[in-house]
């Protein structure tokens, strides 16, 4: 068997016009690209919501003389494989395939965002496809809690020209009814290369990965680079009655760690030990001492420069109480430190998946961009695993001692509302609010 090749340190620069390019060269005849640029669909226009999602489809329907067939087909003509799309803070174009065609597919995308052709005839079927989506969130518990959750923890202040977090990429009934071909291409002057990120990872020198990305993507317009805040609404307690589910789903949103906080590792082997296997605490006392739920989980979650501790849960309507109480006890408990045996499989399980997560040239490009765009600076894996056996049982419970999130939870459900005498899924002193169609647009969604 060949020795594996190992990366070369990452370079990072800035073109002239702002985009960033965080490059690391990797042996071998393939290549993969990242670009990251950031308008998500936090940044829809207020009364707008749909317009990021809506536009990117329309990017790829012909661009530069190519219409959408001959656009599909040139990229299908380099053998490439492509992905990305439309989260809250950003949008992503993903591409790789053999080295050789690596500056066509860098011109190819480029010329999606600079010199799209956004044939009006096709809007009314984009729009119609977002809505067919929406409609689809009615089928998932799972996404549509995950919005109302955004929008409970993280609402748009009044008058805001920007939506903020508050809706699905595929946007709102009202939204969607708002666009206009005017607006969509108002809304495209914000990509550009203002706050835009490339993670590549190719077998070339750093001379030639500078001349090559500025050739393709040094023509893009300058576009804006205007951070959604995401500030979090503590205590607050929201329930959505839905008579036909069977289950209930929790979710809930507590204060975490930013990105680049010196407790940021510390954090993470934290919330590995709380959710990250089959022998985590999550894990042990909800499904495996209990009983009370299908799935249950926590993970972090950055937005707007922040860092939060997002978990979520599946229970039957009947023991949903039991499970909220359950998980916000043991999140109560974190501040009482890990044991050596829940550190060292927490640490183990970081530094594995740091390892494999590197292994793969795509997965690779998208840390790249993810940590020129978050961290500011890129991480190689040397650098990551060292960082994590340095760390030691006593810095962690250091950290957890002053970590204490529990109190500050906010809790958005969606079930039917059928506990047991004296229950309710009300999560410590949180504040009970409503979830109103006029206050939360995807509240709507039926109509």
């Amino acid at each position: 068997m060949p020795a594996r090749s190992h990366p070369i340190p990452a370079h990072l620069w800035t073109l002239p016009g702002g985009l960033t390019v965080a490059f690391e060269r990797r042996s071998g005849p393939g290549f993969a690209f990242d670009l990251r640029v950031p308008v998500g669909s936090a940044h829809d226009p207020a009364g707008q919501e749909g317009a990021s999602g809506v536009l990117e489809e329309w990017l790829f329907k012909g661009a530069d003389g190519l219409d959408a067939r001959a656009l599909q087909d040139a990229f299908d003509d380099l053998g490439v494989r492509r992905g990305g799309g439309v989260g809250p803070e950003a949008t992503r174009f993903s591409v790789s395939g053999l080295l050789a065609d690596l500056g066509a597919a860098l011109t190819l995308t480029a010329s999606v965002l600079n010199a799209p052709h956004l044939p009006e005839d096709e809007l009314p079927v984009l729009t119609d496809l977002a809505r067919q989506d929406l409609e689809g969130l009615l089928d998932s518990p799972a996404d549509r809690l995950a919005t109302l959750a955004r929008q409970t923890a993280f609402p748009a202040p009044p008058g805001a020209p920007l939506s903020g977090y508050g809706h699905p990429a595929s946007g709102t009934p009202q939204g969607l009814e708002a666009l206009t071909p005017a607006s969509l291409r108002a809304h495209l002057q914000r990509y550009g290369q203002a706050g835009s990120v490339l993670g590549l990872v190719a077998d070339l020198h750093p001379g030639q990965a500078r001349d090559l990305t500025a050739a393709a993507l040094g023509g893009l317009r300058p576009g804006v680079h205007e951070p959604v805040p995401a500030v979090l609404r503590r205590r607050v307690q929201a329930h959505v009655t839905d008579p036909d589910a069977e289950q209930t789903h929790l979710s809930l949103t507590l204060p975490g760690v930013p990105p680049g906080h010196p407790d940021w590792m510390a954090w993470q082997v934290a919330l590995t030990a709380l959710s990250g296997g089959s022998a985590s605490r999550l894990f042990h006392a909800v499904r495996e001492e209990r009983g009370l739920a299908y799935a249950v989980s926590a993970s972090p979650v950055i937005l707007g420069g922040q860092g939060f501790l997002g978990a979520y849960a599946g229970s039957t309507p009947a023991r949903a109480p039991e499970t909220l109480q359950v998980i916000l006890a043991e999140l109560e408990r974190l501040p009482q430190g890990l044991t050596p045996a829940e550190f060292g499989r927490a640490r183990a399980g970081l530094d594995a998946s740091v390892v494999f997560g590197a292994e793969s040239m795509r997965a690779r490009a998208h840390a790249l961009t993810r940590d020129a765009a978050v961290f500011g600076r890129i991480r190689s894996v040397p650098e990551l695993r060292e960082s994590l056996s340095k760390l030691t049982l006593d810095d962690v419970n250091a950290f957890l001692a002053r970590y204490h999130p529990a109190p500050d939870v906010t809790t958005v459900t969606i079930g039917p509302e059928a506990h047991g005498p004296g229950e309710s899924l009300t999560a410590g002193n949180a504040e009970p609010i409503p979830l109103q169609p006029s206050d939360h647009p995807s509240e709507t969604l039926h109509a």
